[in-house]
């Protein structure tokens, strides 16, 4: 079944900036979105709630539940493996690290960012506190990955994130507001106030690339719980930027050199962000996913043992070298971010088990001495198709 409308029926593209066209068209969604999407939907919260599940078990996630319970307590929301209560937007950044806390969170890889870790928990918070439907719930992650996608298309995500930004953060509050003003059922100016206003809370840098720690893990947090304060100001007539995501100091203008504002509404109606989500195979950062596949492949297949390993040569994409380059021995996340260890990883066990970035994986000297042979090498063909195609090439040189 086909969905119950036509992009032309909401938009009026004269004289209108691309922000409103893309709030118009969010806005006029409700018993509009087709049942296979809706499906699609129901997928995405199964693996987001799986990936919450075991990350809320993580002590960077027990910490962020806490922080949420002292600073929102006492709210109506869940925070997933505590008895206690928070407000909407404390659940939702509690949830959010722990959706992310893991890296199995899903993908959108053109866009280069996790929509199910930041829209999921913003509105199963929302829709909690609203006691909203199953189906307007999931409506509203429908809604919160199309515009969170969009945002990250928009703003260019090769050039935003080689720039320093984390496009799951700073895309991601676009998708949480969206997401909280389908349930609170704003208007198009409403939720286009949300959308200006959420381009003031966008925040989170990829330092964590270069120097470790756990700020990473609340960044999905972060930008569901700013999400959720866009959407309950404007739903009080907080009025943001007309033009947030596209304007001369918007969203898609300030955070990148390659700005793409026209795919915040090309296709709207016929292109789905959520038809293109990709579901993580392994606990690490998705970029670094077909070399651990190529290497855990060639391993097998030729029966090759650590010992007889004499150099890996991964042939990848300049982000990889730039910003996927590291040690990874400061932290577990550290670790799920490098690429030579995710390398030496395959390797030695199975690269889908946790256990492969365990803190005994991280001080195995056995992982350090295959880690030190491992080399980046920038190829343009993968360059050439990042980030809408991801690929590497691996070679083995054996003794």
């Amino acid at each position: 079944m086909a969905d119950a409308f036509s992009a032309s029926e909401t938009l009026e593209a004269i004289d209108r900036s691309l922000s409103a066209e893309l709030a118009e068209f969010l806005s006029n969604l409700e018993g509009r979105i087709a049942p296979e999407r809706i499906a699609t939907a129901g997928n995405c919260v199964i693996d987001t709630l799986g990936a919450i599940a075991y990350g809320s078990s993580q002590p960077w996630s027990m910490a962020a539940a806490r922080h949420a319970l002292a600073t929102g307590g006492g709210g109506a929301c869940t925070v997933v493996g505590l008895a206690d209560r928070a407000s909407p937007a404390m659940a939702a950044f509690a949830n959010g690290a722990a959706a992310h806390a893991f890296e199995l969170d899903d993908v959108h890889e053109e866009a280069v960012n996790h929509p199910g870790a930041v829209v999921v928990p913003a509105a199963l918070a929302v829709a909690e506190e609203l006691d909203a439907s199953g189906l307007t719930f999931l409506e509203a992650v429908v809604v919160g990955y199309e515009a969170m996608a969009r945002a990250g298309l928009a703003v260019g995500p090769v050039s935003h994130m080689l720039a320093g930004f984390h496009p799951t953060s700073m895309s991601g509050v676009f998708g949480a507001a969206a997401a909280a003003g389908h349930l609170r059922r704003l208007d198009a100016a409403g939720l286009n106030h949300a959308l200006g206003l959420a381009t003031s809370l966008a925040s989170g840098t990829m330092e964590f690339a270069s120097s470790g720690g756990m700020a990473k893990r609340i960044h999905a947090g972060r930008a569901a719980e700013g999400g959720i304060m866009a959407a309950a100001l404007a739903a009080q007539g907080f009025e943001g930027a007309g033009d947030g995501l596209a304007g001369r100091y918007g969203f898609c203008r300030v955070f990148t050199d390659d700005p793409q504002p026209q795919l915040l509404t090309e296709g709207l109606g016929e292109r789905w962000m959520i038809d293109e989500i990709t579901v993580k195979p392994y606990p690490s950062c998705s970029d670094l996913h077909p070399m651990v596949q190529a290497t855990a492949e060639l391993v097998a297949q030729h029966g090759i043992r650590p010992a007889e390993i004499e150099r890996l040569v991964v042939h990848t994409t300049t982000k990889v070298v730039e910003l996927n380059d590291m040690d990874g021995t400061a932290s577990v996340m550290a670790a799920q971010y490098s690429a030579p260890f995710n390398v030496a990883a395959a390797v030695l066990a199975d690269p889908s088990d946790p256990a492969s970035f365990s803190p005994e994986r991280i001080a195995d000297p056995a992982r350090a001495a295959l880690q030190a042979r491992v080399t980046l090498v920038l190829d343009p063909a993968f360059d050439a198709t990042y980030a809408w195609k991801q690929g590497a090439r691996v070679e083995i040189t054996t003794t």
